[in-house]
């Protein structure tokens, strides 16, 4: 559900601006003093520039912005235009939000020609207001923090506190980049994304960063960070760490306690990708863990990872996770399949997860597959799930399977471990009579009140 297909779902910067020289090409670093006016001024003259420029801020300094670019109103600072980096040296650049009279902006904009290198800095406090990616129908935002249309190196960095917000459809809390990007040895925190609107079946996505791609995300930490929208509208709040829409890689990074909530609609993972996604989302090392998809009347789905495109995931340590929905219906307290998705998971430790539905249905505490997607599981260990529904329907307490309403789902396992998990039935696997799920080498023990469900559906399985 990117914004392209979001139709479907449904001033002057504070002080005197100070002309400093611009540098010639391949120039030595230009050092910009504390000061607005002259960060303004310096990203104008390395944009006028042939060649690419460096701009080195003030050690630890805080760049307040108070207004956005004259030529931009959605945006704080200059379009970046042309090749430039900007070394922070610790310093932040946030929207001063003091007083009320603070119009909203984000930060950083990379234009389509612009290639953006940003090391050693935090963004903070942006706002976005339009989507400059999407320009129709009106009324979409974009990168809370940074917007990227051209080429963006973000390392060693922190961008938090940032937020997108619209009564349309909202994208990026911290990021959005529909051009190529890269994320590096950066924390990316305590980041907003907000539907406010009242349409149906609208929605936001990314709560960190949101990927038009490619985008690689390598040694980083995505934590905090929120999806919400309008109470009981249907509508979707997903990806609080990160959504894809592109082919996107993750590696060697922590993304953990983020929240996507949804009272009376769809709360979907923290980590997620889109319908269809052209692109496969490969998520390699690192930890998805303490995430909360929470949806009261409404329908969780997939705490930690809700996959409906192409999606490998390998060594990562998936625990902790919790898909909560009291008197709705919650699947998929680690990881959740859609019905377009195709799922590689080998060598991940999906251990401690949660799905919970007071009054309601909860399916697939580690592992969820209802709807008709194909999932392919190897060597994990799925232990210590929970599926509880108090009052209600609880099953699957180490898997879920069902053949969705085509019957074609497909659950492959080869040399799992599958033990100590609990649901009110099937506390290791949990099989509805459609689609077909098949073990090879797998070790099924030590469930509760059971192994597999009904008896006699899981060749292999018994107890």
């Amino acid at each position: 559900m990117s914004r392209r297909h979001v139709s479907a779902v449904l001033g002057l910067v504070a002080g005197v601006l100070v002309a400093v020289p611009a540098p010639a090409a391949h120039a030595a670093a230009v050092q910009v003093r504390c000061s607005v006016p002259d960060l303004v001024a310096a990203i104008n003259a390395a944009n006028g520039s042939p060649g690419p420029d460096t701009l080195r801020l003030a050690h630890r300094c805080t760049y307040k912005l108070t207004a956005p670019d004259p030529a931009n109103p959605g945006t704080g600072l200059p379009v970046i235009t042309s090749e430039i980096t900007i070394d922070g040296r610790g310093a932040t650049i946030k929207r001063d939000e003091r007083g009320h009279e603070v119009p909203k902006f984000r930060i950083l904009l990379v234009g389509p020609t612009g290639n953006l290198a940003l090391t050693r800095t935090t963004i903070s406090g942006g706002f976005a207001t339009d989507c400059p990616a999407f320009p129709d129908p009106p009324g979409l935002a974009c990168g809370g923090g940074i917007s990227n249309l051209g080429k963006m190196a973000v390392t060693r960095s922190k961008i938090t506190g940032n937020t997108s917000r619209s009564d349309v459809f909202a994208q990026g809390g911290g990021i959005d980049n529909p051009g190529t990007g890269s994320v590096s040895e950066t924390e990316v925190t305590a980041n907003h994304v907000i539907y406010s609107g009242s349409d149906i079946g609208s929605g936001a996505a990314g709560g960190a960063i949101a990927n038009d791609g490619p985008l690689t995300v390598t040694d980083s930490r995505l934590t905090g960070n929120t999806a919400t929208v309008t109470e009981n509208t249907q509508s979707f709040a997903f990806g609080a760490g990160i959504i894809s829409f592109a082919e996107t890689t993750v590696e060697s990074t922590v993304i953990s306690k983020n929240r996507s909530f949804a009272r009376g609609g769809f709360a979907r993972a923290t980590v997620s990708n889109g319908i269809p996604a052209p692109g496969r989302m490969t998520i390699t090392g690192g930890s998805i863990t303490d995430n909360t998809s929470d949806a009261p009347n409404g329908v969780a789905q997939g705490a930690g990872i809700a996959n409906n495109a192409l999606m490998t995931v390998s060594g990562v340590k998936i625990s902790g996770n919790r898909a909560v929905a009291e008197n709705g219906t919650a699947r998929g307290g680690g990881v959740r399949v859609g019905p377009f998705g195709t799922l590689d998971l080998t060598d991940n430790h999906i251990t401690g997860n949660t799905a919970e539905a007071v009054g309601g249905t909860a399916q697939g505490g580690g592992l969820d597959n209802p709807d008709g997607g194909s999932l392919t599981a190897k060597r994990n260990k799925i232990l210590h799930n929970t599926v509880t529904a108090k009052n209600g329907t609880a099953q699957g307490g180490g898997l879920y399977h069902a053949g969705g309403s085509e019957g074609l789902g497909r659950t492959t396992l080869e040399e799992n471990t599958i033990t100590k998990n609990r649901a009110g039935d099937g506390g290791g696997i949990f099989k509805a009579p459609s689609g077909v799920l098949t073990l090879n080498g797998d070790d099924v023990r030590a469930n509760r009140p059971n192994n597999c469900s009904p008896a006699g559906t899981v060749p292999g399985c018994t107890g």
